[in-house]
């Protein structure tokens, strides 16, 4: 330490020490001043300006260096070698170049001290080759206790400041400079203070040399070309700034009409909000700018978020209490320089709608009751529960007379007796048993009442008896009648299904033997599964001989009212009971397999019909679930359309939401698979069975045939009208295309054209039509003049 003072104190001049020290402050401040507008710029700007930093960086140490050689005062003549002194230039500008280079992009802080480590080796070699150009009239030696600690220290320090210079802290970012500075003069005066220089008359000065008096120009030159490029990067940083204020200024003015809560963040500190994150948090803008975003949304690192990305998050604003929100990372430039932008968007509403929607998907809309789904997990619940519950038994009914009173008195009437009727199922029910409406006039009980369970046919007389009553509506009595299946749970069955279908059984015993009754589960029974096999019998030799045929229902374009699409419905004509409806067999032909060879022939002659028809027009046609479990069902379309002649855009399959439940996966896949034939696929009845927005967002799907069971009560029902606006509107934010099925009034159909669907189908627009009417519904005959 005493030979470093003395060194300085005695063998230095102290004026030119301070000049040194001040270019060296000077220069460093152009070099991160250039580089802090290299980082703001973009492409070929960037790059340029990244070059002129390193090299005013390799500058500012050679300069600082060259001075401080100046200022030693050796005693004797001295002067520079030309090439060393240029090349010592050469290197530490190579040096800084490449630790610049390895810096980049990078995080680790492993990787930025390495890249402070190899921009202090090229300060080193500019030292140490700017000390061996060095010449005097004598004799030079070096001790080795002195050079390498000098060189370590000054690595290790130039490495730290890298490191710092990479710190979200501001505070540490400004340690950087002072160290990289202290690097620098520890390096020079160690060297310095290990040269011993002694003079010898015998050693003249080489005649390359040059003196002291002739390189001081060069020096200055540098020097101001340092100061010039620092008052060039002040006033590019003044610039910055100002231009700074004026982004954020401008960003909240737009931000504040922004629906969405929008945060400007510097790191972690929220910088700006808009009136909407104000309103959003219940906090002020003073005490937004005062928290970080990690106060905001803790738990949740932004950093880590990727950008365009949405992320599930809860907001915690003024009061503690979580608001669910869904946050949107962007980086923006504000003045120059890269800041976060996070957007909130407040999911309250969603949530409630979500919740809503789920209650549809496991409630009957009419009646309020459970509907098929839930009640069907409910006793498979109950089932599962095996020795640990007590027993159970299950209950179907079906109203008699109900198609008649929903025929002639209308839907509004019949679904408003449905609700009579659920009111007075319940009350003949204990508390813990269930009640549901499996649809259409269908309802299941669960009987879970040990006293009930252990006689349910008196529990089926009760409700036989209190649905025998008249009902009373708008001023007219209504009469109808229930017939009871019951099947005892263990008993009549080991699994839901079979109890479910047991109960079906004794239900269909009930009906043929005169309605208004109920009926005990039998073995005996099993007759009835003798009738099912001789329709299956009848079906099989249905599809050889011909005997079925479809019916095609038009939809229209809710603005134009052209025909766009035909559904496709199959029918059977059977030669002893005439046409025979699909709810009939469908059923059937699922549980027998028979669907497959059906559906590949509706298929085949939809398309085929299709073709002929014109080419604006596209055919839809039903998938049942079953087909969805043949692997083939992509190729067997494909070979369908390519036979037919059928383009591939004008084919629509429609698609249950139960397809959906068996095996997601697998149906992702399959769904993928069509969609890369070509074909649309939409989704039908939405809203009935198990209704998720999950199933919008990852199956491919192009449109929602929104069912018919909300479509009754419009417009006149403000809930049915909501539900029907949303799901318009959901389509239309999903890119998907809406059908309403069920509009049989012109009330209706304006109502839901005005919601701005983009397809109407029902009976207001036309019956499903047999192939030839259906022509002649798309062209109808001129009348004579």
């Amino acid at each position: 330490m005493r030979a470093i003072l003395t060194c300085v104190t005695q063998q230095h001049d102290e004026q030119l020490l301070l000049l040194a020290a001040i270019v060296c402050c000077v220069g460093i401040y152009a070099t991160s001043a250039i580089a802090s507008h290299a980082a703001r710029s973009e492409g070929s700007v960037r790059r340029k300006w990244g070059l002129v930093s390193i090299v005013a960086g390799g500058c500012t140490a050679w300069a600082t260096h060259m001075i401080a050689l100046l200022a030693f005062r050796p005693g004797m003549a001295a002067g520079f070698e030309p090439i060393l002194t240029a090349a010592s230039l050469l290197l530490v500008i190579s040096g800084i170049g490449l630790g610049v280079a390895l810096s980049i992009g990078s995080h680790r802080r492993q990787r930025r001290f390495l890249a402070g480590v190899i921009i202090g080796l090229g300060v080193t070699a500019l030292h140490y080759v700017g000390q061996s150009s060095y010449r005097v009239t004598g004799h030079v030696a070096w001790d080795m206790s002195v050079v390498p600690p000098s060189i370590i220290i000054s690595l290790g320090l130039s490495g730290l400041a890298l490191t710092l210079a990479g710190e979200r802290d501001r505070f540490v970012r400004r340690l950087a400079a002072p160290l990289l500075l202290l690097s620098i003069v520890i390096l020079h005066l160690g060297g310095m203070t290990a040269m011993t220089l002694t003079f010898d008359p015998a050693v003249p000065l080489p005649t390359s040399a040059i003196a002291p008096s002739t390189i001081a120009p060069v020096i200055a030159a540098v020097s101001f070309g340092l100061l010039t490029l620092a008052f060039l990067g002040l006033r590019m940083t003044l610039n910055a700034r100002a231009q700074m204020r004026r982004d954020r200024e401008r960003l909240r003015e737009l931000a504040s009409v922004a629906l969405e809560g929008l945060a400007v963040c510097d790191g972690e500190h929220v910088t700006a909000a808009n009136r909407s994150l104000e309103q959003l948090s219940g906090m002020s803008q003073a005490e937004l700018i005062a928290c970080s975003i990690t106060r905001l949304l803790p738990g949740l690192v932004v950093s880590d978020l990727p950008e365009q990305e949405e992320r599930e998050a809860e907001l915690v604003g003024a009061d503690g209490q979580f608001v669910p929100v869904r946050v949107l990372r962007k980086t923006v430039s504000l003045g120059h320089k890269r800041q976060t932008v996070i957007a909130f968007r407040d999911q309250r509403e969603r949530l409630r709608s979500e919740a809503r929607l789920r209650s549809l998907a496991f409630t009957d809309t009419v009646t309020g009751l459970p509907n098929r789904a839930q009640f069907g997990d409910l006793l498979a619940h109950r089932v599962a529960l095996r020795e640990q519950a007590g027993g159970f038994a299950v209950l179907m009914l079906d109203l008699d007379r109900f198609k008649f009173v929903n025929d002639t008195l209308g839907h509004a009437m019949g679904d408003e007796l449905l609700r009579k009727v659920a009111a007075r199922l319940r009350s003949v029910l204990a508390a813990g048993d269930v009640v549901a409406r499996l649809g259409g006039d269908e309802f299941a009980i669960l009987l879970l009442d040990s006293a009930a369970v252990s006689a349910p046919e008196a529990v089926a007389a009760q409700l036989v008896s209190v649905i025998d009553r008249a009902f009373l509506l708008e001023g007219q009595l209504i009469h109808v009648g229930v017939s009871v299946g019951i099947a005892v749970g263990r008993q009549d069955g080991l699994q839901a299904d079979d109890l479910m279908r047991h109960a079906d059984l004794a239900l269909y015993k009930a009906k043929a033997d005169g309605r208004g009754t109920y009926r005990l589960f039998e073995p005996a029974l099993a007759t009835r599964m003798l009738m099912r096999s001789r329709l299956e019998a009848d079906m099989r030799r249905a599809l050889n001989d011909g005997e079925f045929e479809l019916h095609y229902q038009p939809l229209v374009d809710a603005k134009t009212g052209e025909v766009t699409t035909a559904e496709a419905l199959v029918r059977w004509r059977h030669p002893e009971h005439g046409l025979i409806p699909p709810a009939d067999f469908i059923p059937l032909a699922e549980e027998t397999g028979l669907i497959a060879q059906l559906g590949a022939w509706v298929l085949g002659t939809a398309c085929t019909h299709a073709a002929g028809w014109p080419s604006t027009i596209k055919v839809a046609v039903n998938l049942s679930p079953v087909q969805f479990r043949d692997d083939g069902l992509p190729e067997l379309v494909a070979s369908t359309l390519k036979a037919s002649g059928l383009a591939a855009d004008r084919l629509e399959l429609e698609i249950t939401e139960g397809v959906m439940l068996d095996d997601e996966a697998r149906t992702l896949a399959l769904l993928t698979k069509l969609k890369a034939v070509g074909v649309s696929l939409a989704m039908d009845d939405f809203g009935t069975g198990y209704s998720s927005l999950s199933y919008l967002r990852r199956f491919p799907f192009s449109k929602i045939k929104i069912d018919r069971s909300f479509i009754r009560m419009l417009p006149e029902d403000s809930e049915s009208a909501a539900i029907v606006r949303a799901i318009i509107t959901m389509g239309a934010c999903l890119g998907m295309a809406t059908t309403v099925e069920g509009v049989e009034t012109a009330e209706q159909y304006d109502f839901v054209a005005a919601e701005r669907c983009d397809q109407i189908q029902g009976y207001h627009v036309s019956r499903p039509l047999p192939f030839a009417d259906f022509l002649t519904f798309l062209n109808p005959p001129k009348m004579a003049a």
